[in-house]
């Protein structure tokens, strides 16, 4: 229904002086989007609270409402043309009154939980990039063809957002700092299994995928939307999906305001989303009412922390995924569980922090599932992940791990996909061994080193014929980690 739109949206952007990539096409779209989406949830509310025979007090004035400024209608219905901004009229208003008026929110909202905290901090982190008006008008036009006013509608929206999402990702080097393959989630969600009333977390939200993806499972089921047999759950299981469920954190700018995005677009009307770095907190401050039933999390791997960063923590090192695990056990529950994405060198590395931090986990947490996933999993990051499957609160007895195989390379052509997935969530359930998996007993890893290395004994290793886009991947991360390392050479002279 709306697939040809978001394509008119972004030959528009691609016209456009201003917005030179994909994570310009998403950013842009993701404000157009919000304030759409604001408007039909504006008239919604209205409409119920005429039903109810309320007044319903608007969030936007009048002068800033979509219907204004945005798609002004004549008396029929139709688009005013005569009355719509437009050129350099239209860009004179949205950058000089529109969005200093939206980011006054921020300071004029009653607390951060509400919708108008959320707008507040949307046009406070994002700036327009149209240059021309006339293209903007364009691309406002087109969005106004768009609604959210029906379940289905939205269901359509978040399926094209998150395809957006995807390509913003793919396109770049860091692409798995955006994007983590909806297949991944789906199976680390499945495995983890939440029940309604649990709380989940995500210090290092980036676009929220694992949020969604976990809406979507608790909300529809594990056939997700697409499904036949969603659960039916009450009014106070829908209040508690909304308001009691999901918390989660970002760093940077772009990846907030698109999880905002992306989430609103799932179902959740404010997403309590925190713009703040996870790291600055101190660990010997997280209290019970700070810890959550389940963490869901791929953090970003390769960067630095500063020293004053990695005083927070008990294990100091510079790896910053590294500093997110130890984020991630301490704001487990007793009894919570965890799925976290990361590096696979995580489970051989010699130096003492990962040696440390191996322990830990394997002391204070039952780390009963490793998945090693293929090279290609994650397009633009050119390092190989595992999947760390834990529960808080008892030592570590058996490890069963699953080496993912699915028979082809994996790249932009040919994804991960739900199906090379499937038979590793059937056999976790039971632990099964197979060609594939195998189990190891805590009493067979070196308490030296607590080197947890993927081998597995069914197969003769061999030198695997890698492809070629793998290769490529991981010499443009080798060349990104030597201009870090010049980088804090020269910071040093």
């Amino acid at each position: 229904m709306f697939e040809q739109t978001f394509k008119n949206i972004d030959n528009v952007l691609w016209k456009e002086a201003g917005c030179a990539t994909e994570l310009d096409y998403t950013e842009q779209t993701s404000w157009m989007l919000f304030l759409k989406y604001l408007d039909d949830l504006e008239r919604r509310r209205a409409d119920e609270a005429e039903l109810r025979g309320k007044d319903y007090a608007p969030i936007i004035e009048e002068a800033f409402r979509w219907s204004s400024w945005a798609a002004p209608k004549d008396e029929e219905g139709n688009f005013d043309h005569d009355n719509a901004l437009t050129g350099p009229d239209l860009i004179t208003f949205v950058n000089t009154e529109l969005f200093p008026y939206l980011q006054g929110f921020r300071e004029r909202a009653a607390n951060t939980d509400t919708i108008e905290y959320k707008i507040g901090e949307i046009f406070s982190e994002i700036r327009n990039k149209f240059q021309s008006g006339y293209s903007l008008r364009d691309a406002l036009e087109y969005v106004d063809a768009l609604s959210f006013r029906s379940q289905k509608e939205k269901h359509e929206l978040s399926h094209l957002y998150e395809a957006k999402i995807r390509n913003m990702g793919n396109a770049g080097r860091n692409g798995g700092e955006y994007y983590t393959p909806r297949p991944l989630i789906r199976a680390m969600i499945r495995v983890i299994d939440p029940r309604i009333g649990e709380t989940i977390y995500d210090a290092a939200a980036g676009s929220c995928g694992f949020l969604c993806e976990a809406y979507d499972y608790l909300r529809y089921g594990p056939e997700g939307p697409d499904g036949a047999n969603h659960p039916k759950l009450s009014t106070q299981d829908l209040e508690t999906l909304q308001t009691r469920t999901f918390t989660a954190k970002e760093k940077k700018s772009l990846p907030y305001v698109i999880g905002l995005m992306n989430m609103i677009l799932h179902g959740i009307e404010a997403p309590n989303i925190i713009h703040t770095n996870s790291l600055t907190e101190k660990l010997a401050d997280i209290q019970e009412k700070n810890r959550f039933d389940i963490i869901l999390a791929n953090p970003p791997f390769g960067g630095k922390e500063r020293k004053e960063i990695q005083n927070n923590f008990d294990i100091r090192t510079g790896e910053t995924a590294f500093l997110f695990l130890q984020h991630f056990i301490k704001h487990l529950k007793a009894g919570g569980r965890a799925a976290i994405v990361i590096k696979n060198t995580f489970l051989s590395n010699s130096d003492n922090a990962s040696r440390a931090l191996r322990r830990e986990l394997l002391e204070n947490c039952n780390l009963h599932t490793i998945l090693d996933c293929p090279g290609g999993t994650f397009l633009g990051a050119g390092v190989k992940t595992v999947v760390l499957f834990f529960e808080k609160g008892r030592p570590t007895q058996n490890i069963w791990y699953y080496h993912l195989d699915p028979g082809r390379s994996l790249g932009k052509t040919s994804p991960l996909n739900d199906d090379d997935l499937q038979e590793f969530v059937e056999l976790q359930a039971s632990f099964a061994d197979s060609d594939e998996s195998w189990t190891v007993n805590i009493e067979d890893i070196d308490p030296e080193t607590w080197d947890l290395s993927v081998k597995n004994p069914n197969k003769v290793e061999e030198d695997p014929l890698r492809d070629p886009e793998v290769i490529i991947n991981e010499i443009e991360t080798l060349d990104r980690e030597s201009e870090e390392i010049l980088e804090g050479i020269r910071g040093m002279l």
